[in-house]
C-alpha cells in the first residue's frame, strides 16, 4: 500500500481486536517516530501492553474498546502542528502495515507512569493503533475545494477571472480533505502564490478546533504534501 492508497483507506477506528502487533511492525513503528523525534524535536513514544488508558472514564462515553497500544503524542509547548505532521507520517505508516488508528484529544485517562512528559512539554493527545475490529468510516466532506483554496498569484489577481490552479496543487488540496481534524470541521486553507509557493494557515472559527486547530493544520500539511508531491512546491 503506498501512502496514497493509505490516505484513502485510513478511518478513525475506535473499537480494537485482542491481537498482539507482530514484533516487525513494532520495530518499523518505533523506527520511524525516533526519526521523526530526532529530527523535529518531539517526544512521541509507542505504548505497548497498556490497557487503562482506554478502559475507564471519559473513554467509555467515546465508545472505546480493546486497546492496549498507542501512540503518546508528546511535544513542546508551541510545536503542535509540528507535531500533526510527523504523527501524520507515523499514522499512515501503520495504516500501510495493516494497522489501523484514531487520533483522540479528550477522551481518555492520562497514565503517567507510562510515558514521559518533560518540563515545557505537553501531552497533546494519544493514537491509539492495532487491528481495529473493523475498518471504520470516511466522515462526509463538510467543505469543497473551493471553500479551501484561495489563489494568490500576481497574474490570477490582475486577469480577474476564477483561478485555474494547477493539478498538483489540486490533488494535494483532496488529500487534505481526507485527513482527521478535530470533530472534522476542516479549519484550514491553503493559499497558492507565485512560483508553486504554498501557504497553509488555520481557518477561522469560533470554536477554533476544541484547541487542536494547530494539530489539525500539521496533520493536513502531511496529506497535502503527499497528494501534491513535495517536488512541485515550496512551503511558505
Amino acid at each position: 500500500m503506498t501512502l496514497q492508497e493509505a490516505i484513502k483507506a485510513r478511518h478513525s477506528v475506535r473499537q480494537y481486536k485482542d491481537t498482539a502487533i507482530e514484533a516487525e511492525k513494532i520495530a518499523q513503528l518505533q523506527t520511524l517516530i525516533d526519526q521523526s523525534n530526532s529530527e523535529a524535536g518531539l517526544h512521541m513514544q509507542l505504548v505497548t501492553n497498556e490497557p487503562n488508558a482506554f478502559s475507564q472514564g471519559m473513554a467509555k462515553y467515546g465508545k472505546f474498546s480493546g486497546i492496549s497500544n498507542y501512540i503518546a503524542m508528546v511535544c513542546k509547548k508551541g510545536e503542535d502542528t509540528t507535531l500533526g505532521y510527523y504523527g501524520e507520517q507515523v499514522v499512515l505508516l501503520a495504516q500501510t502495515l495493516g494497522l489501523n488508528t484514531c487520533w483522540v484529544g479528550l477522551t481518555f485517562s492520562k497514565q503517567p507512569d507510562s510515558y514521559e512528559v518533560r518540563d515545557g512539554e505537553h501531552l497533546v493527545c494519544l493514537v491509539p493503533v492495532g487491528y481495529g475490529a473493523n475498518q471504520g468510516v470516511q466522515h462526509p466532506q463538510k467543505k469543497t475545494i473551493a471553500d479551501v483554496c484561495e489563489d494568490k498569484r500576481v497574474e490570477s489577481q490582475k486577469s480577474k477571472v476564477e483561478s485555474h490552479y494547477p493539478s498538483w496543487f489540486i490533488m494535494g488540496v483532496e488529500a487534505a480533505l481526507l485527513a482527521p481534524t478535530a470533530v472534522n470541521q476542516q479549519l484550514f486553507r491553503f493559499v497558492l502564490h507565485d512560483g508553486n509557493k504554498v501557504e497553509a494557515k488555520k481557518a477561522f472559527s469560533l470554536t477554533n478546533g476544541m484547541g487542536y486547530a494547530p494539530v489539525d493544520l500539521g496533520i493536513v500539511k502531511c496529506h497535502f504534501e503527499i497528494g501534491a508531491g513535495k517536488e512541485n512546491f515550496e512551503w511558505v
